[in-house]
């Protein structure tokens, strides 16, 4: 859990840095909205997976995307001092999230398949 909260952490981190349409309050806010964006992957976003599943299957999980933005929309909304200013900013953001994860999955370390999304990816392959 605690190499999980790290890749949210450096993948916001990120975020922040390439868009100027992503802002935060300062580094305590970081780690808020980490801690936050990683109990709605843990806990909300498999519900909400389950729930769209049949969507998935017509979509060819496109609509897993539209969740994923929808993580990061619902940080933003619970912790104030973090803003994502513009649709398309969104859109980029949820793409680098995933590419930082991506990338951070391959580097070898401790923080490799931490998170939930990639054991269940690797699993379905």
């Amino acid at each position: 859990m605690l190499w999980s909260f790290l890749a949210n952490a450096v993948a916001l981190w990120v975020v922040i840095v390439v868009f100027s349409g992503v802002t935060i309050g300062g580094l305590a806010d970081l780690f808020e909205a980490a801690i936050v964006f990683g109990l709605l992957n843990t806990f909300v976003k498999p519900l909400l997976k389950l729930v769209t599943l049949p969507l998935a299957v017509i979509t060819l999980r496109l609509i897993w995307f539209l969740v994923a933005m929808l993580m990061l929309e619902v940080t933003t909304w619970i912790v104030s001092s973090f803003n994502i200013h513009g649709f398309f900013t969104l859109i980029w953001a949820t793409l680098l999230i995933w590419a930082v994860n991506l990338a951070l999955d391959l580097v070898p370390g401790p923080w490799r398949g931490t998170r939930r999304d990639h054991r269940a990816m690797s699993h379905s392959r």
